[in-house]
């Protein structure tokens, strides 16, 4: 009997010990969901006439640091950025290290945003912030507002929001020199706030940086600002909306290379509308050159009859602009012909047919090309060389459900160095018109401006499907439109030239309004359906 009661007993105690060596929540129990809790500080929060070197913040429990660098935010901004740990590990506590002389009278706030979580579950303690102030009291004025960006629907994340004073050492130009008075940021939402604000006037900038410095680089960066002085206290919302825009750079010329026999690139920066290539080098009787805007890319390719030299001079003008330079040729073999079709399969009502070239084409052969439909019964065709592009398009009657065969003999083709294309042959089919859509938009133009209404296709990137130009209010048929999805938006063209303008800071002139319809928003159209909505454009 003793044998068995020592059993029991021995059974009972492991059974103890290895509960009690379990570690974390018992099965089944629930899962914490709080987050950690800002306890005490040294010095405490809000402490005023603040002369340390170093803080220390305790929480309730272990915590870590996540994306600090693009979380946490200081205002105003330090010279000399603060050592701030433990980084990489858990700890109950926050250390920073000040290495920077604070300014007198000034109320600091330290914004960790998100970045303080739980070790185990990883709760966020959602803007967190520790403040102190080198004077004699808290600043304690707030505002808040909200931005978007001029041609996204959607604005993007981070985005810092500055605050300039507005003082006798306030300039202009101070934005790209120094960095500003208040800090703040929109993390992961288009809402901004500030918090212990000193009461006084302030230029109000949103920048979308590529480096955290709250300098603005022009070149890199987004910027929105308000047009309105900002007054504190009075102005504890900001109304309108900051629109972020990419400024238009102004005309550089940057560089020239060769890139193969016969083709030279010329790289620049900005508005080069105007821009113009001159030889200056003796060259031969038959020389001919072709030059090109490359499609979304600061690059103009230049074209030329190769011959014997070992350089070429050239003068680059745009407006009042001139460069003049020497072009090294080294190259002694030039680009082979390669000619591609735009269309694969299926050849939709609203596209052309374009044969694409990597060089310019100089002499088109009709003779050598042919087009038939299914019966191999003739096509009739006109052919265009475009002047933007190294592309030419055939112009036919299409109709539905019907087969084509294109086809080019050789020599139909010859580019800019006299080489001839080998036999070019394309199948390709029409569909049903009730295979597509259509959008009937019915603009009210209230106060008559010239507008340009665009049809847009595409998520990340747009792809402009039909431009319409209108000053008036009036109905816009979109038709024979595949099934897919599409976007409308209006451009509201204050001066009148056809085009979007972006804004710039300098001349305090803001982007060309863009207003995008709720409903055609990225929206599926069907085959066979007809969307008929209404767009009013005050």
């Amino acid at each position: 009997m003793k044998i068995v009661y020592r059993f029991l007993l021995l059974t009972l105690l492991l059974l103890f010990a290895a509960n009690c060596a379990r570690t974390g929540r018992p099965e089944g129990g629930p899962k914490d969901e709080k987050a950690p809790l800002f306890v005490t500080s040294i010095p405490p929060y809000e402490t005023v006439k603040f002369n340390k070197k170093e803080i220390k913040i305790n929480f309730n429990e272990y915590i870590v640091l996540k994306d600090l660098n693009s979380q946490l935010v200081i205002s105003p901004p330090m010279k000399n950025p603060p050592l701030i740990s433990p980084q990489g590990s858990s700890s109950e506590y926050i250390k920073i290290q000040i290495l920077d002389t604070l300014q007198t009278n000034t109320t600091y706030i330290f914004n960790f945003g998100n970045a303080v979580q739980d070790n185990n579950e990883g709760n966020k303690l959602e803007n967190f912030k520790y403040v102190f102030s080198t004077g004699t009291y808290i600043d304690s004025l707030t505002t808040s507002g909200s931005i978007k960006d001029a041609k996204l629907i959607e604005a993007p994340k981070n985005i810092n929001i500055l605050l300039y004073r507005l003082d006798s050492s306030f300039t202009d130009s101070i934005i790209y020199k120094k960095k500003p008075n208040y800090i703040t940021s929109t993390l992961d939402t288009t809402i901004f706030k500030f918090t212990n604000l000193r009461k006084g006037n302030y230029l109000m900038l949103a920048l979308q940086e590529s480096v955290n410095d709250y300098i603005f680089n022009p070149v890199t960066e987004k910027i929105g600002f308000s047009t309105d002085t900002i007054q504190f206290p009075r102005d504890s919302v900001v109304k309108k909306p900051i629109i972020l825009f990419k400024e238009e750079q102004p005309y550089q010329f940057k560089r020239a290379k060769e890139v193969s026999k016969g083709k030279i690139e010329f790289g620049f920066e900005g508005a080069a509308k105007n821009m113009q290539i001159k030889v200056l080098s003796k060259v031969p009787d038959n020389f001919k050159s072709f030059s090109k805007f490359e499609v979304e890319k600061d690059t103009l390719n230049f074209w030329f009859t190769p011959f014997e030299a070992d350089s070429l001079n050239f003068a680059v003008s745009n407006n009042n602009f001139l460069d003049t330079l020497t072009v090294r040729l080294r190259k002694n073999k030039i680009d082979s012909l390669v000619i591609n079709s735009s269309v694969s399969n299926v050849l939709h009502f609203r596209d052309t047919l374009f044969l694409k070239s990597n060089n310019p084409i100089i002499k088109i052969d009709t003779s050598k090309i042919s087009l038939f439909d299914k019966d191999t019964i003739a096509v009739k065709y006109k052919a265009f060389l475009s002047e933007k592009e190294n592309k030419i398009a055939f112009i036919f009657d299409k109709k539905p459900v019907e087969k084509y065969i294109f086809t080019a003999l050789p020599d139909a083709f010859n580019d800019v160095y006299l080489v001839k294309n080998d036999t070019l042959r394309y199948r390709f089919s029409t569909k049903e018109k009730e295979d597509y859509g259509r959008i009937t938009m019915n603009v009210t133009n209230v106060n008559s401006k010239n507008l340009i209404i665009e049809l847009l296709t595409g998520t990340k990137k747009f792809e402009v499907v039909q431009r319409n130009f209108i000053s008036t209010s009036q109905s816009i048929i979109f038709d024979l439109l595949e099934p897919k999805k599409y976007t409308i938006r209006v451009i509201i063209d204050e001066n009148k030239n056809n085009k979007w303008d972006t804004g710039n800071y300098l001349k305090r002139q803001l982007p060309e309004i863009i207003l995008y319809h709720k409903e055609i928003n990225n929206a599926d159209l069907r085959a066979n359906y007809f969307l008929e909505e209404n767009f009013i454009v005050e």
